[in-house]
């Protein structure tokens, strides 16, 4: 399953990216976000491998980031390992006439075993949790409100 989603966020592209590539702002526009450790590679450099730590309703959800291209401030792609799920995700920043940034995130989803028939029947649900970060995350860099205050 592929698809693309497409933001626009009020702010230079240098701030947006800033308040993007900072692990520390994580838990402010992802809902659920519990942990992130790093475990191998240079921390925040391409290669870099890191275990991340979900809360969606009572499930925990583990799964490894890997940081497959770091070329801020047009571009930041990962790859998310978890159990039947393995997620593609390309970040692309791009400086509006306006003054404002443009992110595009181009997500392609692998699915195996239970996960496969969610993604068959369920595949907006992706889409639409997708949007919602990407929501989160335009409310966070241009008021500074977090998910954590709701």
């Amino acid at each position: 399953m592929e698809y693309t989603l497409n933001i626009e966020i009020k702010l230079p592209r240098n701030q947006v990216v800033e308040k993007f590539s900072n692990e520390e702002n994580m838990k402010h526009w992802q809902k659920g976000f519990v942990s992130m450790e790093h475990i191998s590679g240079i921390k925040g450099k391409t290669g870099a491998i890191s275990k991340l730590i979900y809360k969606m309703g009572k499930r925990e959800i583990e799964m490894i980031e890997t940081i497959t291209l770091l070329d801020l401030p047009e571009s930041f792609h990962l790859t998310f390992d978890a159990k039947n799920v393995y997620n593609i995700q390309e970040n692309y920043f791009e400086e509006l006439s306006n003054g404002n940034t443009k992110w595009v995130s181009k997500n392609e989803f692998k699915f195996s075993g239970f996960m496969k028939l969610m993604g068959f029947l369920m595949p907006g649900a992706f889409k639409k949790q997708s949007y919602a970060y990407m929501e989160d995350f335009k409310v966070f860099a241009e008021e500074g409100k977090s998910v954590l205050d709701n």
